[in-house]
């Protein structure tokens, strides 16, 4: 299991990343390997600081260029083929790694990956799925912004893309599918909504109904399917959630409440460790980890692509996907 992870990517590159990488490599049962593409001269220098060196589970490959978080993602793409970025997406196309992470520019990673890695075949939108903290347990919420303007078959698609990583990550056996939306009742919310919801019924996907947003939290679903406008806003919110308990905590409750129980909690809401975000939908694991993710959150990216290859997950899209083609 050979993983391609974009050193250049993070707000503090490479030291986050070089970090991240070897704390998989000893979390990981033996036979992961990480290849660590970017400056190879600014990442021997952080794996000299950790104390660790060059071998068959943590390799570099050189690359010259970086796309940097304000460049136009399609043109940057095109400009910079050294980068890190394309690289290491090219990497995976040859055959020469079996799945890409990168904290670096989201537009970017989702514009290379569509070019090189292209959408498997019959997948009209692939789809930013991202994981949200629940009651009981993470749940996958997609569209998390690839796709502002959808159609209904576009969000059905979704559904399935989600239900596959949902059993083939998550092991969420039948995995329940939900539909955001302002009520439960089928006919609720605007014409995509009663639509999508319409065509969900028919899909033999273990459909749950609409939900509200007070029941993501309590874990009404396993996936949950929105556009990518309405997503991106809520995985934006979650975000900041941690950062407000936490602080919360320590106002009000702090004679009280003990710092283990307050890491516990704040755990259970950082996105850091859930990992990244997969996009589903092109020929390959493609996954897009925040910019300001720390260590932490690397390694666990690093952990769900090989869950993901380990568990054939692209084979299982393209069969689902087939199974089902979507009219758009």
């Amino acid at each position: 299991m050979r993983i391609a992870l974009d050193a250049m990517g993070t707000d503090r590159h490479p030291a986050v990343e070089v970090e991240g990488a070897v704390g998989a490599l000893r979390e990981s049962e033996a036979g992961l390997e990480v290849v660590l593409v970017g400056d190879s001269r600014r990442i021997r220098r952080e794996m000299a600081r950790l104390g660790v060196s060059e071998s068959d589970q943590l390799s570099i490959i050189h690359a010259t260029e970086r796309i940097e978080p304000g460049e136009g993602p399609a043109t940057a793409v095109r400009r910079k083929p050294d980068s890190s970025i394309v690289v290491g997406l090219n990497l995976q196309k040859s055959g020469e790694v079996d799945a890409f992470v990168s904290a670096g520019s989201t537009g970017a990673v989702m514009a290379a990956s569509l070019f090189i890695l292209r959408p498997l075949p019959g997948v009209d939108r692939p789809a930013v799925a991202t994981l949200l903290p629940t009651a009981t347990g993470p749940m996958v919420m997609l569209d998390a912004g690839a796709n502002v303007d959808c159609k209904p078959s576009h969000l059905v698609q979704f559904a399935r893309l989600g239900a596959v990583y949902a059993h083939d990550v998550l092991g969420r056996e039948p995995p329940r599918v939900g539909l955001l939306n302002i009520g439960e009742e089928p006919e609720k919310g605007n014409e995509l909504a009663v639509e999508t919801h319409r065509l969900l019924r028919e899909t033999g996907l273990n459909f749950v109904g609409n939900v509200e947003g007070r029941e993501i939290i309590r874990g009404a679903c396993d996936v949950l399917v929105t556009d990518g406008f309405v997503g991106n806003v809520l995985l934006k919110f979650y975000e900041s959630v941690a950062g407000f308990v936490f602080g919360l905590l320590r106002r009000e409750l702090a004679e009280d409440v003990t710092e283990a129980k307050i890491g516990h909690v704040t755990r259970i809401l950082d996105y850091a460790e859930y990992g990244g975000a997969p996009l589903l939908g092109v020929n390959g694991i493609s996954i897009i980890c925040h910019g300001g993710s720390p260590p932490r959150a690397i390694t666990n990216a690093l952990k769900a692509a090989v869950t993901a290859s380990n568990a054939h997950m692209i084979g299982h899209i393209r069969e689902e996907v087939g199974l089902h083609p979507e009219r758009t």
